[in-house]
């Protein structure tokens, strides 16, 4: 069973006497600088001098610093800027900061599991990753609730690094709710999957292959988006808040029939086995050397393909129904 662990479990004197150093602004990094600074932890932000970021952090009331400075003050330092940057960021502005006894945070397992990053053996390394974007994160902490948070150990320098992870999850408000205990390597690898497999990947593709289907058969356009896109979100909603029973029981009996015994058709064993072998290709290696192998190379081949997808009829047609429904200007 996984460990859970709530607010008698964690103890923000364990980092109330260290300065936690915030490296990015971004989603991630301004949620968990305002949350932590608002728990009491002295917080100060690293990011690059004079762009926006730095702009957004000054107006929030910090004084940002650049990235080695932060770095080299911080006895915590939370590394929250995207996976692609890690590696770079942290030979050139971390690594010489990091004295014996600090403590290097991340919010996502992927630069420790897959070797972007090799801390040295004297400082404590420990994730904390809210399961949330940043905003959410923000904002259930400012209604004085929280969002679950998992938490790892991947080295126990000082013998506190656990306690040092619970801290810092308190601070974000996170143990109101819950933290769960995992490894780098899981947390990792099952993110991976899930944003490949089902929860960007498997549900774009299923939601433009519909399209594609009843466009292709004659059906107009704008009604193929209202049924598979525009309605996804009724049922998402209902098996967020209520599970896959739940919106069974909340639609119609033709659409619990119709869904239950239809939906295995579409996703049959093949689908099972493609993503056993996504999952097998995450494991190995082979899809983090090939997006963060080459860097620069799997930027221009992300904006290539994110041109395809913005020109994509079934984007045209959601522009007008998004419009109509009051959801866009």
């Amino acid at each position: 069973m996984v460990k859970i662990y709530y607010d008698s479990d964690a103890d923000l004197n364990n980092i109330k006497d260290k300065t936690v150093a915030i490296i990015g602004y971004g989603s991630q990094g301004r949620a968990h600088a305002l949350n932590l600074r608002d728990s009491g932890i002295n917080v100060i932000v690293g990011v690059r001098e004079n762009g926006r970021s730095w702009e957004v952090a000054k107006a929030d009331g910090f004084n940002p610093k650049s990235i080695e400075e932060a770095s080299r003050v911080g006895d915590l330092i939370a590394l929250l800027i995207p996976d692609t940057e890690h590696g770079v960021v942290y030979d050139k502005y971390i690594k010489n900061g990091l004295k014996e006894g600090k403590t290097l945070l991340f919010a996502h397992g992927y630069s420790i599991r897959f070797g972007l990053i090799k801390p040295p053996s004297y400082v404590d390394v420990v994730m904390v990753a809210p399961k949330s974007p940043g905003p959410k994160l923000r904002e259930a902490y400012l209604q004085n609730f929280g969002v679950p948070s998992l938490i790892a150990v991947h080295q126990d320098y000082s013998g506190k690094a656990k306690d040092t992870a619970l801290a810092y999850a308190k601070g974000l408000g996170s143990t109101k709710v819950g933290v769960l205990e995992t490894t780098f390597a899981d947390e990792t690898e099952e993110d991976l999957f899930g944003e490949q497999a089902v929860l960007v990947g498997g549900l774009m593709y299923l939601i433009k292959t519909g399209f594609d289907v009843l466009v292709e058969n004659n059906y107009p356009p704008e009604l193929a988006y209202f049924e598979v896109l525009h309605e996804m979100k009724l049922i998402v909603d209902l098996i967020y808040s209520s599970g896959l029973t739940g919106m069974l029981k909340a639609v119609s009996d033709t659409a619990k029939y119709g869904g239950i015994t239809r939906g295995s058709i579409i996703i049959d064993e093949g689908v099972k086995k493609r993503m056993e072998k996504l999952l097998a290709e995450i494991k190995n290696g082979s899809f983090a050397q090939e997006w963060t192998g080459n860097p620069e190379q799997s930027k221009q081949k992300l904006e290539k393909m994110m041109k395809e997808i913005e020109n994509l009829e079934i984007e045209k047609v959601g522009k007008k129904i998004r419009k109509l429904a009051g959801l866009e200007k």
